[in-house]
């Protein structure tokens, strides 16, 4: 008798392209129902059934991960796990990224950071362990190369390759940093991200360079803008959230990519507009 995974090999295996498409689509839409019976398919060896079977549980992921975030947009409030936030995102964009290795790499960053930062007293003298540890040991810096790329806001991507954005090393630094029980958090000064502990201001995209008002000052007025101490205050997550979406945005306007705007474009006005948001009406 023939079993429901070697009738799917066979499909797979099928030389009319449009019978292979219809099977792919018809799995699809059992969503992540079917992952495991997926991830066996995967697992094949026959390199044709692996690769169609790669593609469908990528848009089964993808399809999981765009359903998790539009309901985490309708009902986001300031509570909500900005890491867990930045993972969902990713899990959209870049499907075929497992996420989970990153999420234990970040966690042992933490616990070697907690060692070297342990005899630290005073706000600074963490802020310098914290960039020492990040920025010099690890490598972390500003991508200066390619800032207009939406791999800058995922973090996978970052990690891989030491580079992003002021936004995206800020959050790399508030999660190392909150796994040893330092609190960082994002500054969102228009044009520039920055990150604070206590009263330090400091620039993650810059080498973790210590920053004072003036600093600030300059960077407002860069855009014809007077600073205020508003502007100094710690973003919540949802103007983080809001701000990562906004420079994706930006990019996939740049980029002409209508499909990637509308979806982006769509999570924004869930989080902005308080008639589509219930936890902000």
């Amino acid at each position: 008798m023939l079993t429901r995974r070697n009738a799917i090999i066979q499909l797979f295996q099928d030389d009319d392209p449009e019978t292979v498409r219809l099977v792919k689509e018809q799995l699809a839409q059992g969503g992540r129902e079917i992952v495991d019976e997926l991830e066996e398919l995967v697992a094949e060896p026959d390199l044709t059934v692996s690769q169609h079977a790669t593609e469908v549980l990528h848009t089964v992921l993808q399809q999981d991960a765009k359903e998790d975030l539009t309901l985490l947009c309708f009902f986001f409030d300031d509570t909500h796990n900005l890491e867990h936030i930045c993972w969902t995102l990713s899990r959209c964009i870049q499907p075929e990224v497992d996420t989970r290795p990153y999420k234990a790499l970040i966690k042992d960053w933490g616990r070697k950071f907690l060692l070297r930062s342990s005899e630290a007293i005073s706000s600074r003298e963490r802020v310098t362990k914290l960039v020492q540890f990040v920025h010099d040991e690890l490598g972390f810096c500003g991508n200066t190369d390619e800032y207009y790329s939406e791999k800058n806001s995922l973090l996978p991507w970052v990690i891989n390759m030491r580079r992003g954005i002021p936004i995206s090393l800020t959050l790399l630094y508030m999660f190392i940093a909150e796994r040893a029980g330092m609190k960082v958090s994002g500054v969102n000064l228009p044009g520039h991200f920055i990150a604070k502990h206590g009263s330090v201001f400091f620039d993650p995209y810059n080498a973790g360079k210590f920053l004072d008002r003036a600093d600030c000052e300059k960077i407002l007025c860069s855009q014809r803008l007077a600073l205020s101490d508003r502007h100094l205050e710690p973003a919540t997550p949802r103007q983080i959230f809001i701000r990562m979406l906004v420079n994706l945005l930006y990019l996939y306007d740049l980029q002409g990519n209508r499909e990637k705007y509308s979806q982006i474009n769509s999570w924004l006005q869930v989080l902005t507009n308080p008639f589509l948001n219930p936890r902000r009406r």
